[in-house]
C-alpha cells in the first residue's frame, strides 16, 4: 500500500521592527496567532491522513467532515498571513508612480488614487476579514474584494497581489475599533510595494 506524502509547515519568521503606526507589541501578538495557524494547519494534515489510512474518509463520517471542512479555514489562516507580512516593510518604499503595479491598477481603476480609495474602502467594511487585491491571470486585470474567515470569498485562480488583515488582533491594540481607518492609513505607510509588483502574473 502505498503511503500518503504529507506536508509539513514551518512558520516564517520576518524582521518588521518598527513599523509606523503599528507597534512592535501589535506584531509579537499577530505572529503568534500566524504560528497557530501553522500549527493547526500540520495538525489537520496529520489527522486527516490517520483517518484516509485507517478507512475513515468518509462524507458520512462526522470527525473526516469536520477536519475537512476545517483545512480550508486554516490553510488560508496561515497563507493569508504570510502574504500580507511579506508585502510589509519598514518604512514603506513609497507609492508607485511608475511600473507594472502602477501602469496594472491605472488600466483597472482609472488611476492609481483611484483603486487606493476603493481598497481602503474594502478595508473599512464592517466586520471581520481581509481585502485583497487580485489579478484575474486571463486578462491582467486587478479587482478588490472582502474576505471573510479567511476562506470565504477568494477567487478561484485571481493571484493576490495586496493584502491587508483587517481582523480586529491586526490593529486593537494600537487603535480603538473605531479607528480602523487609522490602521489603514499605517497599512499603507508600510506596503513593501515592490513585494506586491514582484506577484503580477503578467
Amino acid at each position: 500500500m502505498a503511503t500518503l506524502a504529507q506536508a509539513t509547515y514551518a512558520p516564517k519568521k520576518w524582521d518588521l521592527s518598527n513599523l509606523q503606526g503599528i507597534s512592535d507589541n501589535t506584531l509579537a501578538v499577530h505572529f503568534g496567532l500566524y504560528e497557530g495557524y501553522v500549527k493547526n494547519t500540520n495538525l489537520l494534515n496529520e489527522q486527516i491522513s490517520e483517518l484516509i489510512k485507517s478507512g475513515g474518509a468518509s462524507g458520512a463520517n462526522p470527525p473526516f467532515a469536520e477536519l475537512t471542512r476545517r483545512l480550508g479555514f486554516e490553510y488560508n489562516g496561515m497563507v493569508l498571513h504570510e502574504y500580507y507580512f511579506d508585502n510589509l516593510t519598514k518604512g514603506g518604499n513609497g507609492a508607485p508612480t511608475s511600473g507594472k503595479l502602477y501602469e496594472a491598477l491605472g488600466n483597472s481603476f482609472g488611476d492609481f488614487e483611484t483603486w487606493k480609495k476603493d481598497f481602503a474602502a474594502v478595508g473599512a467594511l464592517r466586520g471581520v476579514g481581509w481585502a485583497i487585491a487580485y489579478q484575474d491571470p486571463t486578462n491582467g486585470r486587478i479587482s478588490n474584494h472582502w474576505i471573510t474567515l479567511h476562506e470565504d470569498g477568494n477567487i478561484a485562480g485571481f493571484k493576490p497581489i495586496l493584502v491587508m488583515d483587517v481582523w480586529e488582533h491586526a490593529f486593537l491594540l494600537d487603535y480603538k475599533p473605531a479607528e480602523r481607518s487609522k490602521y489603514i492609513e499605517a497599512f499603507f505607510a508600510n506596503v513593501d510595494w515592490k513585494a506586491a509588483e514582484a506577484r503580477l502574473v503578467h
